[in-house]
């Protein structure tokens, strides 16, 4: 156990880093790096499923999640980095919140039958730092939203009080999304028990496949994208 959490804080060290640089530099790299996780993404699902009903539907649902996941990166302007971090970061926070509460507090299983490791202790942490870790980014959002020249010439304080505020209507956001990104990982849970299998792949030491570390996302991306266009 205590080799497992090592190598998953080790693995975070070099990933989480990794994916904000194709994040936040855009164009082809993050297309680059969305294609190589939507193929190995889709490879994990085929092993997973390729011998039940449901295999085709999840694949699908799966192109369907990568190209939300493309489009909330390009298709709003000037604020799709904003927008797309707000969501990123909601989704790692309610799993990096939802892995330490458990941990600590235990306490009684969620969905026992489903995944056994989820505790309500976990689920209130994964609350509780997605919402602490979005007050934070919405502080400090101006840094992404505007260049140096525009730091230097109008000082970080004026462009602060421009920056979006952690009003009710992000909070209820947070919560919904930090729930999606949550029910997500029990969906994946529970097809991973019908395949009777602990991960979806070996891919990333200490955390498994690549799907085991996006399965809250592949769900909260694509409803995150329904609110943005819808609103």
């Amino acid at each position: 156990m205590k080799e497992e959490i090592i190598n998953r804080i080790l693995s975070s060290i070099i990933l989480i880093p990794l994916a904000f640089f194709f994040i936040i530099k855009g164009s082809f790299f993050f297309s680059f790096f969305i294609l190589i996780c939507f193929l190995i993404t889709s490879y994990e699902w085929h092993m997973l499923s390729k011998k039940n009903d449901y295999y085709l539907i999840g694949y699908m649902f799966i192109i369907i999640s990568f190209y939300s996941v493309y489009s909330l990166r390009n298709n709003f302007g000037d604020e799709s980095i904003l927008i797309f971090l707000f969501v990123f970061l909601i989704c790692i926070s309610t799993d990096v919140g939802g892995y330490i509460f458990g941990k600590i507090f235990k306490g009684p299983k969620l969905i026992k039958k489903i995944s056994p490791n989820k505790t309500y202790s976990g689920m209130i942490g994964g609350y509780f730092l997605s919402i602490l870790v979005i007050n934070i980014f919405f502080n400090y959002s101006y840094i992404l939203k505007y260049d140096f020249d525009a730091l230097k010439y109008y000082g970080a304080e004026a462009l602060k009080q421009v920056a979006p505020n952690f009003d009710y209507q992000i909070f209820i956001m947070v919560i919904l999304l930090s729930t999606v990104s949550q029910i997500g990982d029990i969906i994946i849970s529970y097809f991973k028990r019908l395949s009777k299998v602990k991960d979806t792949g070996k891919i990333i030491p200490g955390h498994g496949g690549i799907l085991d570390r996006i399965d809250g996302m592949i769900f909260t991306f694509p409803v995150a994208y329904l609110i943005y266009v819808i609103l």
